[in-house]
């Protein structure tokens, strides 16, 4: 038992260990630290140990503290460590180790590079967005530029005033009297009014030395000068202003009579201006316009396919090499193509946008991409749109490019995503693989001042072909079937046009020459269609076997025109060139 300070008995037994260091012994065999001792335990034995008194205070007893010759083995040497210090724990790992330290080096730079590449696909969802913001309209209206004259510096709010200010203008009106029969002396007491009456007063005093200076420096050599610079320079900014708003109204005039030069100078404004918000995105967009189909070909400069990134980060592998985690292919494709249709959807709705004239009747976008060392660009993208598809076309809202698709599979972005499924809408030729270098063949070619037959585009060729034939006589124009080598419509010329009655029109762009069957194709058509005339349009020339049939009398209804007369209609009626196939 334990004895509290009187002697008395508190109750608390106290085991006995056979040797006094066991539990420090296991503590430290553990690898734990040992708590304080409790208060008093320190130097007082256990009872019933040798040296132990009958009350526990006998220092001197063998084995005791005091004693010289004790071998009590809790008893520390003078140079001995600590015993309440905790031993290191040996599955605790050692910093200082050099595998560790190498292993903590290798996670650093794999986490470091894995953010680098989160930045370039962040970057990326970016560009994403700020392509698909809507274009503002780049046409003459919002060019046009307004004067507005500056005042002269010199002159004050009261400098056309001839007269010297008056005190009346200045002073406050008096205080209206609470007592009708009380003196003009009393008002004069109210301190409101008095405050009133000392601020004009400064106020008087400051606009009549204004005055008299004014009127001092008036006709010093200095000030006229000043002023007379002032005015020339005025009218320097009006005369500028003016000029720049003549040459934007002649280039108006040029535009609305379909001058190339100055309908290719409005588009690429248009363009250019379309690309302040992708600033850091190099792809410029450049304009060729045909009189000849009042159609646009736009050249359209795609960005490098490196700027998609190919990775989704870095892991550290078991043996503490750093290894990349690529991308699906898939994935990266379909983020290519959906940055490469906003910015063909912008150019589209930027042309469409600054005509508002209606000079256009269709617009070519092309899309080359053009990589260091290649011979030739590379056509991913090819859109043959006309007024009226164009009038349909909206760039998209942004949206977030990297959404979590969990009942999706790789290829649903491509398919649903917005922005290409309005190029398609508009028959857009678009590259299946961009990586693998995968190209279409471009719907118009710019290059040709004078274009050829083969150069048009599907759109071009038609609208030509209904220029030439409506100018010719014939009116609603209905076209049946359309495709890249060419037409087949339906039209009617009033009785005293050149082209009188029903007729069904047959026009192609070919490189053979046409023979006997489609003359009876077209003979059969026309029957079918309860017309009266067809007409046979072809860019190329007509067998001997077809000019032979079309003599006889049972096909003197179908008429004939080859390259030739395609051309010489295009001088007659559009007083254009259109150069000869090759």
């Amino acid at each position: 038992m334990q004895y509290s300070a009187d002697g008395q008995s508190d109750g608390t037994a106290t085991v006995q260990f056979p040797q006094p260091g066991f539990l420090a012994s296991v503590f430290r065999d553990l690898g734990a630290d040992q708590g304080p001792e409790p208060e008093g335990a320190a130097g007082r034995p256990a009872p019933g140990r040798p040296g132990a008194g009958p009350a526990g205070d006998d220092q001197s007893a063998p084995g005791g503290p005091s004693d010289p010759n004790s071998t009590d083995p809790n008893s520390a040497a003078p140079n001995s460590a600590d015993p309440n210090s905790a031993a290191p724990n040996p599955t605790e790992p050692n910093p200082d180790d050099p595998a560790i330290a190498a292993h903590a080096r290798a996670a650093a730079l794999t986490h470091h590079r894995t953010l680098t590449v989160q930045a370039e696909h962040d970057r990326l969802a970016d560009l994403l967005r700020r392509a698909a913001l809507p274009v503002s309209a780049m046409d003459f209206e919002s060019q046009l530029r307004h004067y507005e004259p500056r005042p002269y510096p010199g002159d004050g709010p009261g400098a056309d005033e001839g007269s010297e200010p008056r005190w009346e203008d200045f002073a406050p009106a008096e205080p209206a009297a609470a007592d009708p029969e009380g003196g003009a002396s009393r008002r004069l007491l109210d301190s409101g009014y008095q405050r009133e009456l000392a601020q004009a007063r400064l106020t008087h005093q400051r606009a009549l030395r204004e005055w008299r200076t004014r009127r001092a420096e008036a006709g010093s050599p200095a000030a006229d000068e000043s002023r007379r610079a002032h005015e020339a320079a005025e009218e320097a900014r009006a005369r500028a202003v003016r000029e720049y708003n003549d040459s934007l109204e002649e280039c108006r005039r040029a535009y609305r009579l379909a001058e190339p030069a100055a309908v290719e100078s409005l588009l690429e404004r248009a363009l250019a201006a379309a690309e302040t918000a992708t600033q850091d995105l190099s792809a410029p967009c450049r304009a060729v316009f045909r009189p000849l189909t009042r159609t646009a070909v736009l050249d359209l400069d795609l960005p490098p396919l490196d700027l998609v990134p190919s990775l989704t980060g870095y892991r550290l592998a078991p043996d503490g090499d750093i290894v990349p985690v690529p991308r699906p292919p898939a994935d990266r494709a379909t983020d290519y193509l959906r940055l490469v249709a906003r910015l063909a959807l912008r150019s589209l709705q930027a042309a469409d946008a600054v005509d508002t004239d209606e000079i256009l009747a269709g617009v070519v976008l092309n899309g080359w991409l053009r990589e260091p060392g290649a011979v030739e660009p590379l056509c991913l993208l090819s859109v043959d749109a006309d007024r009226d598809a164009l009038a349909r076309t909206r760039l998209l809202p942004p949206e977030t490019p990297y959404e979590d698709r969990d009942d999706e599979g790789v290829y649903a972005d491509a398919e649903q995503d917005e922005a290409l499924v309005r190029l398609r809408q508009l028959g857009a030729a678009v590259t299946p693989d961009p990586y693998a270098r995968t190209v279409v063949r471009p719907a118009a070619q710019a290059g040709a001042t004078v274009p050829a037959a083969p150069d048009l585009s599907a759109n071009e060729f038609a609208q030509l072909v209904r220029d030439l034939l409506t100018r010719g006589g014939l009116a609603e124009w209905s076209v049946r079937l359309r495709g890249p080598a060419g037409l087949v419509a339906t039209g009617e010329g009033s009785p005293g046009s050149a082209l009188p009655g029903r007729w069904v029109v047959w026009a192609s762009r070919d490189s053979a020459s046409v023979g006997v069957e489609q003359i009876e194709t077209l003979a059969e058509a026309v029957r079918e269609e309860s017309a009266d005339r067809g007409l046979r349009l072809t860019t190329g020339r007509f067998a001997d076997e077809a000019l032979d049939l079309t003599a006889e009398e049972s096909h003197r209804h179908i008429h004939l025109i080859d390259g030739d007369g395609v051309r010489e209609l295009a001088r007659t009626h559009l007083g254009l060139p259109l150069a000869a196939g090759r």
